[in-house]
């Protein structure tokens, strides 16, 4: 059931590049016990360092969303999150002998993988649940997130770059695993040719290629293989903003409207929702029937079975 933590149920690896870092990297996702939190353990170092995902431990969000802690880092942590949140994984330890999250193929779709392939373990406490009460908005320009009270999670994004396949791009999500999965988990980051050494001499992109994003220049996308959905740009924003939702450590029941925003923004956003306490409450259910007597509905999480290697 969905209203009870979640871990995984034995141990799992992979190994990639870092987007940014451009460095080898393996991480192991291991099981964790209730009320741990997701914590990733920086291996390799003389002495291991863990760092819990909070959003209190967000040390930057210039082009992904990085966690730190007495000068430990780890960084390209949303579609990792993204995967966690989908499957409504509460609580695992992820060593890492590296200084950022493998980019894989630039989606989340490796992890779903990864945590299909090894199961996911349901355990006896409840989970909590963020359900929000009163509407709540921040603005940065012509960016924004509005938060507002709903029965269940919805997600409706809006992008507009000044680019001829990238203007005015909308998708709303009613948040399932089961969609999730389908419809988001394997949209790809994506970025501009004329950015890529831009972002180089700034010691970023190091590992970029057109094996993990999808690369635009003036007029048309680069990639052979073109686009896994029509719409993947915005589709990937949502992943990207799940990612940074699951910093929270709690799901949240309610509706959000986006309109161009970034892990800066969705940081923000966190830190201003958890200030107005008026704005949400916490729940926690020992049965579905729950959900009903607090006119919500439980989203429903990615499969707990096991998938056969």
């Amino acid at each position: 059931m969905s209203y009870r933590q979640r871990t995984v149920r034995d141990d799992v690896s992979c190994t990639g590049i870092g987007l940014h870092s451009g460095e080898k990297v393996k991480i192991t996702i291991k099981p964790a016990p209730p009320d741990s939190g997701i914590n990733f353990i920086r291996k390799g170092q003389s002495v291991n360092r863990v760092i819990k995902v909070h959003f209190d431990n967000v040390v930057e969000t210039n082009m992904s969303t990085t966690i730190g802690d007495n000068g430990f880092k780890v960084s390209t942590i949303e579609h990792l999150m993204a995967a966690f949140f989908g499957f409504g994984i509460d609580n695992a330890r992820v060593e890492i002998d590296g200084p950022e999250v493998p980019i894989m193929d630039g989606s989340s779709a490796p992890f779903i993988f990864l945590l299909k392939s090894v199961g996911i373990r349901e355990q006896r406490k409840p989970k909590q649940f963020m359900v929000i009460k009163k509407a709540l908005k921040i603005q940065d320009g012509n960016r924004s997130i509005a938060i507002h009270p709903s029965k269940e999670l919805k997600i409706s994004y809006t992008i507009d770059f000044h680019h001829p396949i990238l203007r005015n791009q909308k998708y709303e999500l009613c948040f399932s695993g089961k969609d999730f999965v389908k419809e988001i988990s394997r949209a790809r980051t994506f970025g501009f040719l004329s950015d890529v050494q831009v972002l180089r001499e700034a010691g970023l992109a190091k590992g970029g290629s057109l094996d993990n994003a999808i690369v635009i220049d003036d007029f048309r996308i680069i990639n052979e293989d073109g686009l896994r959905y029509k719409d993947e740009f915005v589709r990937h924003k949502i992943l990207d903003f799940l990612g940074d939702l699951a910093i929270l450590g709690t799901p949240v029941i309610g509706r959000f409207v986006i309109h161009k925003s970034g892990h800066s923004l969705n940081l923000a956003m966190l830190k201003k929702l958890i200030a107005n306490k008026r704005c949400w409450k916490r729940i926690s259910m020992e049965n579905p029937e729950e959900g009903i007597q607090n006119s919500v509905k439980i989203p429903v999480f990615g499969s707990l079975e096991k998938v056969p290697a």
